[in-house]
């Protein structure tokens, strides 16, 4: 039973403040058992009796999770929401929530620094000197690729595309974008970002970038990826990088996540990260807010102003 009148929300992993104030004022908060796996029969377990559960994207939450009798909303900590089936979710009338916006600015930055270390081999470099195989100065040593003046392309031009395309501009860099939905031409003036042709592209994103793209591709090319690990067919990626028909990877996100292709992990000319292109204090803080303010304001009996299934009715 809930104590004190408020109702029960699930919190499945910490976050970090001000979010647990935030739902300590909106309801009682239950921690999800330390150490029970992460999967829909426990998370399931653990929801009965809550109204609410805020979830990370680890979480799997779908059909055996959502028909939990009472829960009503479902508030993800991050702006993607792969972990959650939000037809199921509308279907058995659960809100589902999310964290856009906050989270722009530190994966731009972020996109960038991974285009960065794989351009100039940091990485490689950092094991080099550490290994204490640095004797001196050497004219041909760990030498890299140019990023200012290159040409950068752009796969989707929204927030964050658009974060990336404003930060090329201090790298005096031609940026050319591939978006279903071209920008107006005031946009792409004020970004300085003109529209090109991506190829034969079907209406999903799962494995966009294939052997088809990669062959495509300049051998110069260096192919950064911040946005869904399905995206990219890691399985052709690494075919592509063995026959040296790209010049190096960044990523931070993977198709089987967290599971990495193991051909990956063995190229020296890859650029590895765990998923924290969002991983800054004042980021993950206020993505912690918005997650808590987006629960409680549900399980007051209003609107979440993040909701992604507006077609759902108290």
């Amino acid at each position: 039973m809930s104590t004190g009148g408020k109702p029960r929300v699930l919190l499945m992993h910490p976050i970090l403040d001000p979010g647990p104030a935030i739902l300590a004022e909106a309801a009682e908060v239950i921690a999800y058992p330390a150490g029970r796996p992460l999967d829909e029969p426990s998370i399931r377990q653990a929801a009965e009796g809550c109204i609410g559960i805020v979830s990370q994207l680890m979480d799997p939450i779908r059909e055996t999770v959502l028909s939990t009798p009472g829960l009503k909303v479902v508030s993800n900590v991050a702006v993607g929401f792969d972990n959650i089936d939000v037809a199921a979710a509308t279907a058995h009338k659960v809100m589902v929530t999310n964290t856009p916006g906050v989270l722009d600015d530190a994966t731009a930055d972020f996109a960038f620094t991974l285009l960065m270390a794989t351009a100039r081999r940091i990485v490689e470099a950092d094991a080099f000197t550490r290994q204490g195989r640095f004797k001196g100065w050497a004219i041909d040593m760990m030498l890299g690729a140019d990023v200012f003046g290159a040409t950068l392309g752009l796969i989707g031009v929204g927030r964050i595309g658009r974060g990336v395309a404003h930060r090329a501009r201090g790298f005096n860099m031609r940026v050319l974008y591939y978006d279903p939905q071209p920008l107006p031409p005031d946009a792409e003036q004020q970004l300085g970002v003109a529209r090109a042709d991506l190829g034969r592209l079907t209406q999903q994103t799962h494995h966009m970038l294939s052997t088809a793209q990669f062959g495509q591709m300049k051998r110069s090319a260096i192919l950064i990826n911040t946005s869904r690990g399905p995206v990219v067919d890691e399985a052709a990626l690494v075919e592509a990088l063995g026959a040296k028909k790209i010049a190096g990877v960044g990523m931070d996100v993977y198709e089987r996540e967290p599971a990495v292709h193991p051909g990956l992990i063995s190229m020296p000319n890859v650029v590895l990260a765990p998923h924290i292109s969002s991983a800054t204090v004042r980021t993950r803080s206020e993505m912690s807010a918005m997650a808590a303010r987006n629960i409680a304001t549900a399980v007051r009996g209003g609107r979440p102003p993040n909701l992604l299934n507006p077609e759902v009715k108290r």
